[in-house]
């Protein structure tokens, strides 16, 4: 309770209490362990009492009042479980239930639908009312990366609020009226069609089943079962952290080695870590930072590892493009080299390699979609290697956390119960530098480890950088490298990365070096991991997840990006040097300039 804040005294269910004059009754009664159920509601977020499911009785007012966005008042008398009020919740669902679905069984998020929880928590099994909607909708399919459902979609404005609050993107609006109301896009050209970001952040908070990840799942079995592809799997430094969840573990727990076996098992001949391809990225990356310094290059230098944030600068702010380090991301990265060097070292044929990647985030599956991911394809033509005219992507598949967690169930593994197991060389080797790239704030850290050292030749008093760690929206640091100041700073969500550019714009930006991530957090609140709506608002979660992540960190043998053995074989043995010919062929990309 805050001591500066007036109190006043209620009473709830016959109980009186001092409370905070600012609380909702929703507060109130949560602080005092009373649960009231809600659909719509986000703390900060979504606070628009649409869903009616929160209501609760409140003396000397005629109407029942919607504890979400009902403040509390001196001698309030509240009563959350009367007669009235459990019939009116049961009556709001029974409404919402008439225009639904009933494909539970099959619905992908069956499991974590929010309205089947409260269905069940409250006994019913049919609606007394009839459908009301004239006709079902189209479902949206033209994104490669979100499924929008609108038969599903019960208007609770959660993922409007989150695109437009946390996001401040705005590609999803409530469109039509009355009983034909949905969520929907500018003139419904389709997710896929609009400026929407891939980001994921609405699934996350969706309720329903009405958005959902584009599942690969099938497709990945399929590929599995074929005796002659060469099938292999990249996992991204975030999963590690949350993957646990979907098997009843608490949130942050480590299973990086549980899901090493899990993955074995489930068929991938080698599995692999794109924390390889993140110290690969901080080589290139780093190298490009210092030859924009020797070379008065385009400043501040901006990282390009979230594909989110990518397709947001290209939407938002096409003219800034040219501060975005060219570099692609660690995912895109591993690809490159999987079906080049990898594949060169293994004798196969690159077309019988299948590469997937299981990922924190939807907006990955985007990015591996994108027409300009083909540098494999390239390399072998131009040896005279691939002569047919058929391309081919350096990524296959992208699967979220989610996706990897029902193969794993769907195989029959207990992930419990399995023993660690390493990942495999040389593509499975990483540093702490790596590891990091999960959180937000830890591509700038991984790369001040490595550049400050490629400068100084000296080693880092302190290699933790806990200036730009944590959950602020914005995190600035001043990093003395042999004399000079590098301005830095980190931005995580796209409404502050608004705030960056828009000081650029204006010419008032004094930073050398800016990280963008395009979810809260970074990659542990990327729009693929585990459905946890009701801990979006905030932060314990991302902060378990984090924690988890620097724990890795501090536990490995090598913990900068340039002292990994494996990426300086892959140096020695293939790229020749950082933004090399052929570094810069297999590792670098340009953008495309997209406008609203």
């Amino acid at each position: 309770m805050d001591v500066n804040m007036q109190t006043v005294e209620v009473k709830i269910n016959g109980q009186s209490y001092n409370m905070n004059e600012d609380m909702t009754i929703l507060e109130a009664c949560e602080s005092v362990g009373i649960k009231i159920p809600t659909l719509c509601y986000l703390k900060g977020i979504c606070e628009e009492g649409s869903c009616g499911i929160c209501v609760v009785e409140v003396k000397k007012f005629k109407a029942l009042r919607r504890a979400c966005i009902t403040k509390i008042m001196a001698d309030m008398e509240i009563f959350t479980n009367t007669p009235s009020v459990r019939e009116a919740r049961r009556t709001n669902l029974e409404l919402l239930l008439a225009n639904h679905p009933k494909d539970c069984l099959v619905c992908s998020k069956s499991a974590s639908c929010d309205l089947r929880k409260l269905t069940e928590d409250f006994g019913l099994k049919e609606s007394r009312f009839e459908k009301t909607r004239a006709k079902d909708f189209e479902i949206d399919i033209s994104s490669p990366s979100i499924v929008r459902d609108p038969n599903k979609c019960i208007l609770c404005r959660r993922c409007v609020e989150v695109c437009s609050k946390v996001q401040k993107v705005n590609a999803i609006c409530i469109a039509n009226r009355g009983s034909n109301s949905t969520v929907s896009t500018s003139f419904e050209k389709g997710l896929g069609n609009v400026e929407c970001t891939n980001c994921g952040q609405c699934v996350l908070v969706c309720p329903t089943g009405a958005l959902t990840e584009k599942e690969y799942i099938e497709d990945v079995w399929k590929e599995l079962a074929e005796p002659e592809k060469f099938v292999i799997v990249q996992t991204a430094p975030a999963v590690r952290a949350s993957i646990g969840e979907e098997f009843g573990l608490p949130a942050g727990t480590l299973v990086t080695g549980r899901m090493v076996a899990a993955l074995r098992r489930v068929g991938f001949k080698k599995v692999f870590d794109t924390q390889f391809s993140a110290d690969l990225t901080i080589m290139e990356e780093g190298s490009e930072l210092l030859h924009r310094l020797n070379s008065k290059g385009v400043f501040p230098m901006i990282t390009s590892c979230s594909p989110g944030w990518i397709k947001f600068i290209e939407h938002f702010y096409p003219d800034l493009i040219g501060h975005l380090s060219s570099c692609k991301s660690p995912q895109q990265m591993f690809g490159a080299v999987a079906k080049t060097y990898y594949a060169e070292k293994l004798g196969i044929d690159p077309r019988k390699m299948v590469v997937v990647s299981i990922m924190p985030c939807t907006a990955k599956k985007f990015e591996a979609r994108r027409p300009e991911f083909d540098s494999a394809f390239n390399y072998w033509q131009e040896k005279g290697t691939i002569k047919d005219i058929t391309a081919f992507s350096d990524i296959d598949y992208v699967l979220t956390t989610r996706e990897a967690a029902k193969m794993i169930k769907e195989g029959g593994i207990d992930f419990i119960h399995l023993k660690d197991e390493d990942f495999d060389a040389p593509l499975g080797m990483s540093s702490g530098a790596g590891v990091i790239f999960a959180n937000t704030g830890g591509v700038m850290e991984a790369a001040i480890r490595t550049a400050y050292e490629l400068v100084t030749g000296k080693s880092l008093e302190k290699l933790e950088c806990k200036s730009i760690r944590g959950l602020d929206g914005i995190k600035t640091a001043d990093i003395d490298i042999a004399g000079t100041t590098i301005k830095v700073a980190v931005a995580h969500g796209l409404s502050n990365a608004r705030i960056l550019l828009d000081e650029i714009k204006e010419g008032k930006s004094p930073y050398h070096f800016i990280e963008i991530m395009a979810c809260p957090g970074g990659c542990i609140g990327g729009g693929g991991q585990p459905y946890n709506a009701s801990e979006y608002s905030g932060t314990e979660l991302r902060k378990k997840r984090a924690s988890a992540i620097y724990k890795e960190d501090e536990g490995k043998k090598v913990r900068k990006s340039h002292e990994n053995e494996e990426i300086k074989a892959l140096y020695k043995e293939f790229l020749g040097k950082p933004l090399g010919e052929k570094s810069h062929k297999l590792l670098h990309t340009k953008y495309t300039k997209r406008g609203i």
